[in-house]
C-alpha cells in the first residue's frame, strides 16, 4: 500500500495515488458524495459507500467497482448495522468520509415541521455513533483519516446561508465533534480533516468570481488525504463570493 504524489511535490491531483486504501463514505450515492466515491476509486482505493437509498448506493458502487450499503444516519440501528457490515468485510478503514447529512431551508424555526427538524438533528447523532463504531477499524490502519464535510453553517458567526436554523445547529454539532476529536486522536496518528464550504454548486466554471464547485471541494479532500503523515491539515475554510 502506498499513498504518494507520483510526480513529486509538483504533481497534479490527478496523480494522487491512493492505491490500496479502504475508504468509507456516507451519503455517497449522489452529488458531492458520488464525486468523492468516484475520485477515490479512480485513484486506486476500495470504496464502501452508503446511502439511505440502498439501490442508489448499489448503482454507484457497481459503476466504480465498490460496494454499496444502506445507512440512515437518523436511525441508530441503521448506523450500527452499517458499521457491523464494514467490520465483517474489512479489517481496517483508512479513510472515513462523513458526507451524509439532511439539508433543509427556512429562515424561521416555524418554516419546517417538527419531524424534519428531528431528522436533521438525529443525523448528527448518527455521525457521532458511526465514528465511535468505526474507530476500531480506523485504529487498525497505518494511515487513518477522518474527513468531515461540514459546511460554513458550522462556523461561528456565519449567517449567509438560507439553511434552516436546525441545519445550522446540526453543523455546529458536527464541527464540535471534529474539533475535539482532532485534539484527542492526534496522539494516535489519526488525522481529523474538516471542510467548511459555503453554499456551492455541483457544476460550473472553476474560475475566480464564480461559485465554488463540488469538484473543487473534492480536490481539497484529495489534497489533504494525499499529504505525508507529518502533515495534519485540520480545516479548510473558503472565501465567499
Amino acid at each position: 500500500m502506498k499513498v504518494d504524489l507520483k510526480a513529486g511535490s509538483g504533481a497534479s491531483l490527478s496523480d494522487v495515488n491512493l492505491e490500496g486504501l479502504r475508504v468509507a463514505i456516507t451519503g455517497g450515492a449522489r452529488d458531492t458524495g458520488r464525486l468523492l466515491a468516484e475520485a477515490f476509486a479512480e485513484r486506486g482505493a476500495s470504496v464502501f459507500l452508503s446511502a439511505r437509498d440502498r439501490a442508489a448506493a448499489d448503482r454507484v458502487a457497481g459503476a466504480i467497482g465498490g460496494e454499496g450499503f444502506h445507512c440512515d444516519l437518523a436511525q441508530p440501528d441503521s448506523v450500527r448495522a452499517f458499521a457491523a457490515a464494514l467490520a465483517a468485510r474489512t479489517d481496517r478503514i483508512d479513510v472515513l468520509v462523513h458526507n451524509g447529512a439532511a439539508y433543509i431551508e427556512g429562515a424561521d424555526l416555524g418554516d419546517v415541521a417538527d419531524d424534519r427538524i428531528e431528522d436533521v438533528l438525529a443525523g448528527s447523532t448518527g455521525t457521532v455513533l458511526l465514528t465511535k463504531h468505526l474507530l476500531p477499524l480506523l485504529r487498525a490502519s497505518r494511515r487513518p483519516d477522518i474527513v468531515n464535510m461540514i459546511s460554513a453553517c458550522g462556523e461561528v458567526g456565519h449567517h449567509r446561508s438560507g439553511a434552516h436554523p436546525a441545519f445550522y445547529a446540526a453543523k455546529h454539532a458536527h464541527a464540535g465533534l471534529a474539533d475535539i476529536l482532532s485534539h484527542r486522536l492526534r496522539a494516535e496518528g489519526i488525522r481529523v480533516i474538516s471542510l467548511f464550504p459555503p453554499d456551492f454548486v455541483q457544476d460550473g466554471p472553476r474560475q475566480a468570481g464564480s461559485d465554488l464547485t463540488a469538484s473543487s471541494v473534492v480536490d481539497c479532500v484529495l489534497f489533504a488525504v494525499g499529504q505525508p503523515r507529518d502533515c495534519f491539515i485540520r480545516e479548510f475554510h473558503f472565501e465567499q463570493v
